[in-house]
């Protein structure tokens, strides 16, 4: 599976009858799915079925989805008021002699107010469930589109990514075989800080001597925090391989990446370490923003 942006747009048109239809997909960066759906007046029964079909192409992101249809052929009826044509003939019926009792034209038809109405023809009921479901059709062309764009976007930022990992992964190299992390110079700079201990406090208790020791041997040893960054280099590459939905899991591990690049520049006493340490929050910083636009 390829990993994908969460930023694309679609737009997918068609005819179906006498309708004309388009659909526009935007997506940008969210923290779950939210799907946003315009309708035109009368589509409104589509929107769940919608809905369902969009979660089944999408994990994440915020989608705002519109549907837009027109007429492309109007075609007109007349449609007549049968109970106001009766009226009127009951009417004429009750006025015997006193009007023209000859046929009533097309033309005083059509200019008695409310006898006839022109209206835009209605649909078949068969035609208009072919019309919904060429709609469909149309959506189900947009979320494909949408999603290609977004493994598009995605590919390409997983190749930043994997450019910013291995700078973390060389930088950790750096700390790793700095010359401060030598057993040699570890038991130099730590015997000098105990004679340093020893000559201000001549009583210094055995215990208290000790515990000391063991603070400065503990700071001077990065070997878990390199061990751990090694770990999820490996992790973050592995979820780059497996693809889908991992920007979650990807934006953890830059938490704790920058977790670990902190208790290195916290522990270093070694100007170089320090300096890959801070490169190296840097790296995270860039990578982890990068991340966020990840499903």
């Amino acid at each position: 599976m390829n990993v994908q942006s969460m930023t694309g747009f679609a737009r997918c048109e068609g005819t179906s009858g006498r309708f004309r239809w388009v659909w526009e997909l935007r997506s940008v960066n969210g923290k779950g799915l939210d799907f946003r759906l315009r309708l035109p007046p009368g589509f409104e029964a589509m929107e769940s079925e919608i809905k369902a079909r969009a979660s089944k192409h999408l994990s994440r992101g915020n989608i705002q989805a519109t549907l837009s249809v027109s007429v492309a052929e109007s075609r007109m009826e007349a449609v007549l008021n049968r109970d106001a044509l009766e009226a009127v003939l009951k009417l004429r019926e009750e006025l015997g002699g006193l009007v023209d009792n000859a046929p009533l034209k097309l033309d005083t038809v059509l200019s008695i107010r409310g006898l006839v109405d022109i209206r835009e023809a209605g649909e078949e009921p068969a035609a208009l469930e072919i019309r919904d479901r060429d709609i469909l059709a149309g959506l189900e062309t947009a979320l494909s589109d949408l999603v290609s764009m977004r493994i598009h976007e995605g590919n390409a930022l997983a190749l930043v990514l994997r450019q910013h990992l291995e700078t973390i992964a060389r930088l950790t190299t750096v700390i790793e075989l700095d010359p401060s992390r030598s057993p040699e110079e570890i038991t130099r700079r730590l015997a000098a800080q105990v004679a340093s201990l020893l000559d201000g406090n001549g009583g210094l208790e055995r215990e208290r001597l000790y515990a000391e020791v063991a603070l400065l041997a503990t700071k001077a040893d990065l070997r878990e925090e390199v061990d751990r960054l090694k770990a999820h280099v490996g992790a973050v590459e592995e979820l780059l391989q497996k693809g889908g939905p991992v920007g979650r899991r990807l934006d953890f591990l830059a938490q704790e990446f920058n977790r670990e690049s902190n208790t290195i520049c916290s522990k270093s006493n070694s100007s170089a370490v320090t300096a890959a340490g801070i490169e190296l929050k840097v790296v995270i910083d860039q990578f982890r923003e990068q991340v966020q636009n990840l499903e």
